[in-house]
């Protein structure tokens, strides 16, 4: 199927890196993007939801970097420390070659845990090379004045919401806005950034190289360590493996909430206006992960989320409904508004923060909570009377209030539709309420879930299947295909050999799916109150691996999930969606692409056996 591609253009290209051309560090509270020229250009402090420090992938004049690079002609490559979140980037040039050790220490690790500390070692490994530095923070996305102060090799940035203090082992300069740096290294030399945030208790202090080595080590050691709980031992272990990393890199440890992804506004068209803000938990998404850290065996993570939902259940479950997501600690506004200032990756406006998505009914997000909490009962730990209670309230709630339109999955903004996926995810709320009930000896309304339940069922049948298409459709009585049906037998809704099943499965091959790559669904006949177009939804096409190896097509599911893996970056890492000629579009990295990627590798390699 073709799909309109104008406006992505990449004009202005010289002034940003690509998406992909990133990588990701962080401490469990924040992250930033370190580009593979060796420039931080997206940096929020102190927690990934703070304004930015540095910013520049939203706009190059204003964002702000944190810029570490030779001074001569390189060439460069990125690659993390094995089994790490840290951050190597090497530079090879005619008379030298050199690298970054980009890290943060994590504050589990440090007594110290307001300080967010983000630490840059620079080490000549062969030769002799000159380098420049340029630290260029614009507080509060670029709108907030600030003052430098220097004192030998420690410069303090003050604004009104945020003082960092940037310490050297290089000498530094300052035209009172900016710090900068220039230095030659001889082979075995090295030289340490560090910035902190610090404040009236948490004073400024050195970064010796000795103590860099120190955090460097530790830091090694905490990820190493985390790794090692991993119980996968399959075929694609080094791309499982790098998506736990990152999905634990997304977690925000005091709550244990996991955001969507550590951006804002990055595009899902070059030039358009599909630009949302991610950092903040959406119920779906975090309840995926559930499921994938509970097969990698990732316990701990799967109970602290599990902690925080069922917070949340119990702000809302009588009442109800649930939102779809939430702040990184609990709160419930997440106002939305533009940032006119910036001019947005590749001058694609409008930057928004906050997200007005927070407002929406999206009913399958009940589906997608449930089957957490039964998967979490089933697997990890028995659901406590408490609990119980919550679920309980929310099956009755659904009971009332499943068949009314929503907004649905993919938070159109063209108002509310009918939608099957919504429907689907209902059906799987019940019937896993229904499960845990019978096998546990719950008390439950069960006579009423199960009526609901079957009516569910029967009108997705009815309704929900064209004749005429010979699929199931995105809303009820429509023609329309939609990709979140992939999850029809991964749901356990009907058989992966069905019939009507398989039909479905050769129609969204041949109207969404493009080399492997799945579109959601196409906006020029299914209108989602937005213009312009999109790329390809890349937890989409590791749902498409699943459904084509669930259904016994194991050769067509391994090479689109042999193919998808060629879309990733240089360090394995996924973006929203993927365009026309294989860019990486939308924010970066996205928590959602990953937990598929690991259920669409463990199932692919338990069907193979």
């Amino acid at each position: 199927m073709a799909f309109d591609t104008t406006g992505f253009e990449q004009a202005d290209s010289g002034r940003y890196l690509p998406i992909s051309e990133h990588g990701l560090i962080g401490d469990l509270r924040t992250t930033a993007l370190v580009g593979t020229n060796g420039t931080i250009d997206w940096y929020c402090c102190p927690r990934f939801d703070a304004p930015s420090v540095f910013g520049a992938i939203l706009d190059a004049d204003r964002g702000g970097s944190f810029e570490l690079a030779a001074d001569v002609p390189t060439r460069t490559r990125q690659f993390y420390f094995p089994d790490t979140n840290v951050l190597i980037t090497r530079f090879f040039a005619a008379d030298g070659v050199a690298e970054i050790q980009d890290f943060m220490p994590v504050a589990d690790e440090s007594p110290e845990v307001a300080r967010h500390r983000l630490i840059r070692r620079l080490v000549c490994v062969r030769g002799i090379l000159p380098f420049r530095a340029r630290i260029a923070p614009r507080f509060g996305y670029g709108a907030e004045a600030h003052t430098v102060s220097l004192e030998g090799h420690v410069a303090v940035f003050r604004s009104p919401s945020l003082t960092l203090a940037l310490t050297a082992t290089a000498p530094l300069e300052t035209d009172g806005l900016d710090v900068w740096s220039h230095f030659k290294l001889l082979e075995g030399d090295s030289v340490v950034f560090a910035l902190d945030q610090i404040g009236d208790d948490v004073p400024a202090r050195s970064c010796p190289r000795a103590e860099a080595e120190e955090q460097f080590e530790a830091t090694v050691r905490f990820w190493r360590h985390w790794l090692a709980g991993s119980r996968y031992q399959g075929r694609w272990r080094e791309m499982v493996h790098r998506s736990a990393l990152l999905l634990k890199l997304l977690t925000y440890a005091p709550t244990g909430a996991i955001v969507a992804a550590p951006t804002t506004s990055l595009p899902e068209q070059v030039g358009g206006e599909r630009n949302w803000d991610y950092r903040y938990m959406w119920v779906r998404d975090a309840a995926f992960c559930v499921y994938a850290m509970l097969r990698l065996g990732f316990t701990s993570e799967a109970e602290a989320f599990m902690g925080f939902l069922f917070e949340r259940m119990r702000d809302t479950a009588a009442n109800g409904p649930l939102q779809i997501m939430y702040g990184i600690d609990g709160r419930t506004e997440l106002p939305e508004y533009a940032l006119p200032h910036l001019e947005g990756h590749l001058g694609s406006a409008p930057v928004r923060v906050g997200n007005a998505a927070t407002g929406q009914l999206q009913l399958d997000i009940y589906g997608a909570m449930i089957d957490s909490i039964y998967l979490y009962d089933k697997w990890r730990q028995p659901i406590s009377s408490d609990g119980w209670e919550d679920v309980g309230m929310v099956a009755d709630w659904l009971c009332d209030h499943w068949d009314q339109p929503d907004e649905g999955i993919w938070e159109t903004r063209g108002g509310r539709r009918n939608y099957v996926y919504s429907r689907l995810m209902c059906w799987v709320a019940l019937e896993r309420a229904i499960r845990m009930a019978n096998r546990r000896g719950l008390p439950a309304d069960l006579p009423r879930w199960r009526q609901t339940r079957d009516a569910i069922y029967h009108q997705i049948m009815r309704r929900g299947w064209s004749s005429e298409l010979g699929a199931f459709v995105q809303s009820l009585d429509d023609g329309e295909l939609d990709a979140s049906l992939l999850m029809m037998p991964m749901a356990k809704f009907i058989s992966p050999t069905d019939p009507k099943w398989l039909s479905t499965l050769d129609a969204l091959t041949k109207g969404l799916v493009s080399d492997s790559l799945v579109y959601r669904y196409n906006p020029a006949t299914s209108p989602d109150g937005l213009s312009g177009s999109e790329g390809t939804f890349s937890i989409c096409s590791f749902w498409y691996v699943e459904a084509l190896a669930r259904a016994g097509r194991l050769e067509e599911a391994r090479l689109a999930f042999e193919k998808m893996l060629t879309y990733a970056n240089h360090l394995g890492l996924f973006a929203e969606e993927i365009g026309p000629t294989g860019e990486q579009l939308g924010n970066f990295p996205q928590a959602f692409t990953h937990l598929s990627l690991i259920s669409a590798a463990f199932n692919l390699d338990r069907a193979l056996g």
